[in-house]
Order: structure tokens, then C-alpha cells, then sequence
């Protein structure tokens, strides 16, 4: 790795001769060349002076400052910045020191790996780097580099120090007008936010890649090869409203190994929302049955009127033989489920209900005691015939 700045870093008292290294590697990125369409020959930039319209070499160019919004330009040359007072132009000035989270991501600018520069920089280099790392704090400071000054950032990394250029304060925008005014959001929605932000887990570098440079790399090597090009897959488009939280509770299950195709087969699908009453009102329709049993249920506690009517002559029928033992008991049960058919059928509604309440009592009584005691037997008839003539006055 070629140095491309040399310097100090002054502690204090303290100052440690360093070599600088560019942190990063913009050339694996795509890049473009201009070219004449007509012969596919390049296009060269050529220095023209705007008076005469001559080409300028490269040794007549030299540097001139005009102020923003003013036509004159000052020729500057570098014998006047040298007698400027810069005492950064070697030395990164350490100010002070302070929490990581107190630089704002967006002043960071450019990165730099920073070398102890000859043997006697080891130590104090090394003894830094450890203050760093074990106090938890980077170091704020001047610098200049390529003929300006700006503010840079020191920080301990992998075993290294890392200097990042950070822009001035005056050099960040405002956001007045970018953010959207306050939005309601609902608890249930954060809260699928966050489950998805912990399902979604920890970024493994090595996965990331340009998949943009080998699409490119991939065209570049058919057209040499004169091959077609196949035409890119268009994606879904994104314009259309969604429920929110139907999109976020899909996205979970997704995130936590679902796989696509078991997230598209749960019911919580994204759906659009003015969908969404018309497919209620469809479910509801296909189940009416379910919910009238449901809310009948609900109301009563008890099972439907209709489940109970039918269940209970059955009981009498098969308790009938057991009480009596003969065609007497069988032609009594018969009778008394007539009179309960004309009963219901009566426009009398409280009478009804009593007399099926009070049927379904004396029939499990039977039940229960038919073959216990004999007494029990002969009070069931008795109550039996008591409800034959009830029901022979309903049908009168």
C-alpha cells in the first residue's frame, strides 16, 4: 500500500510522526467512459481558454478563486497560500475528545488509514491507539490536507488507527421540508417494526456484493462474444397502498425462515385497503351458519334450541322400555311426542317452552331413576299421565 501523506499527530506534548493510506478503493466500482457514438472512438477534455480558444497546457493552468455569486476571479498562486497561517498543513491538531455517537454520520467525508512512521513512533502510536479503544472515545482535530484545512476524526480500528475528514458544520443542509408532518401510528405496528428489525439478525459482510458490476461485467462479456443480451426481469411495482400491518406480519414470518411461498400462503396477505370491508363482508356471507350458531351460543350459554329439542325425545325413547318394560310404556312415549309436536307448534310461545322444559325434566328424572326404585317408576307415570291430559287440553 503506497503512502500518500505524511504527517504527525500531535498529543499534547506528544508527537507521533505517521504515514497516510488511503481506506478505501474506488476503481472495483462501475465507471464509464465517453465515447463518439458514430465510430465508438473516445472523447478527450481538452483545457480551451475561454478568450483566445486555444488549448492551455497543463503547466499554464493554475488556480483562481471567485466568490460564490461574483463574476471576478482573484488569481491565487501557491507562493501566496504558503505564506498563509496554517499550522495543520503537517500536523493533525488533536482539540479534544469525545463519545462516537456525538459525530454525526452525515460529516464523515473521507477515510484514512494512518502507519507509525519509523521506529520511534511505535510506542506513543500504539499507546493512543489503546487509549482509545479502552476509554471508548475518538479523537477530535485539524488537518490539512491537499491544500485546505478540515476537520477530521481519529479513531481506533482492528489494530489500527483511522483518520475520517469530517465536513464543517455549515456544510451540512438542513432537512426543513423533507420530513413528512406527524403520522398516528399504532402500537401493535411498532411493535411488528421492531420484531422484524430482531428477526431480520446480524449483517454478515462477506454477503455483500455489486450485483449492478456483474450485471455490467456479464453484458460486456456477450457483447464481446456476440451473444444476445437477455432482457432484465421488471419488477413488481410499488406504487400500491398496502396494509401496513399485514405487510410487516408477513414480513416477519419471511425473516424468520418462513420462505416466500408459506408467507404467501398465510391469510395475513399484503391486501389493499379499500379491499379490505369487501372481503369481510364475503367471508361473512360464506359463514352464516357458523356465526348464527356462534352467536346463538354466545346469547343463551347453552346449545340451540332446535340441537336440545331433538335430543331430548330420543332420551324418552330409550328410557321408555327400560321404565315400563312393555307396549303400554312405548305407545305413552309415543303419544307424549305428538303432543310435544302439536305443543310447538302452537302460537303460545311461553306455553311451549314451559312444557318442553318441564318434558326434559321428568325424562331424565325417569332416566336416572327407572331402574333404581320401583317408587321412581310409579311417580313417572303418574306424571306422564299428568302431561297427556295437559297436552290433550293444548290440542282441545
Amino acid at each position: 500500500m503506497r503512502s500518500i501523506w505524511n504527517g504527525s499527530i500531535s498529543f499534547g506534548l506528544v508527537t507521533i510522526p505517521v504515514k497516510t493510506y488511503s481506506a478505501t478503493d474506488h476503481t472495483s466500482s462501475v465507471s464509464f467512459v465517453r465515447i463518439h457514438e458514430k465510430d465508438g472512438a473516445q472523447i478527450q477534455y481538452r483545457k480551451i481558454c475561454e478568450l483566445d480558444g486555444e488549448e492551455v497546457p497543463n503547466e499554464e493552468v493554475g488556480k483562481g478563486y471567485q466568490a460564490p455569486g461574483d463574476d471576478t476571479v482573484v488569481p491565487i498562486t501557491d507562493d501566496d497560500l504558503s505564506r498563509l497561517p496554517m499550522p495543520t498543513a503537517k500536523t493533525l491538531s488533536i482539540l479534544s475528545f469525545t463519545d462516537p455517537d456525538q459525530i454525526d454520520p452525515l460529516q464523515m467525508d473521507k477515510a484514512y488509514y494512518l502507519g507509525p512512521n519509523g521506529a520511534a513512533a511505535t510506542k506513543p502510536y500504539a499507546l493512543l491507539r489503546e487509549a482509545l479503544e479502552d476509554h471508548r472515545k475518538v479523537a477530535i482535530g485539524k488537518v490539512a490536507m491537499r491544500g485546505r484545512e478540515s476537520l477530521a476524526m481519529l479513531r481506533a480500528h482492528d489494530g489500527a488507527l483511522v483518520m475520517h475528514t469530517l465536513l464543517w458544520p455549515d456544510q451540512i443542509r438542513p432537512v426543513t421540508g423533507v420530513a413528512p408532518d406527524e403520522v398516528e401510528l399504532r402500537e401493535n405496528e411498532l411493535t411488528l417494526a421492531e420484531t422484524l428489525m430482531d428477526s431480520l439478525g446480524e449483517l454478515d459482510p462477506a454477503e455483500l456484493h455489486d450485483d449492478y458490476r456483474e450485471a455490467v461485467e456479464e453484458l460486456v462479456a456477450a457483447k464481446l462474444e456476440g451473444e444476445p443480451v437477455a432482457p432484465a426481469a421488471s419488477g413488481a411495482s410499488g406504487a400500491q397502498v398496502i396494509d401496513l400491518t399485514a405487510a410487516l406480519e408477513k414480513s416477519v414470518r419471511a425473516a424468520r425462515g418462513g420462505g416466500e411461498a408459506e408467507a404467501e400462503a398465510e391469510s395475513a396477505s399484503v391486501t389493499p385497503i379499500r379491499g379490505r370491508k369487501t372481503a369481510k363482508k364475503g367471508e361473512a356471507e360464506r359463514g352464516t351458519a357458523k356465526k348464527s350458531g356462534a352467536a346463538a351460543k354466545k346469547a343463551t350459554g347453552k346449545k340451540t334450541a332446535p340441537a336440545a329439542a331433538k335430543k331430548a325425545p330420543a332420551k324418552k325413547t330409550a328410557a321408555a322400555p327400560k321404565a315400563a318394560g312393555g307396549r303400554a310404556k312405548g305407545t305413552s312415549t309415543a303419544k307424549k311426542t305428538a303432543a310435544a309436536g302439536t305443543s310447538r307448534k302452537s302460537t303460545s310461545a311461553k306455553t311451549t317452552s314451559k312444557s318442553t322444559a318441564s318434558k326434559g325434566t321428568t325424562s331424565k328424572s325417569a332416566t336416572k331413576k327407572a331402574t333404581a326404585k320401583k317408587t321412581a317408576a310409579k311417580k313417572t307415570a303418574a306424571k306422564k299421565t299428568a302431561a297427556k291430559k295437559t297436552s290433550k287440553r293444548s290440542s282441545a
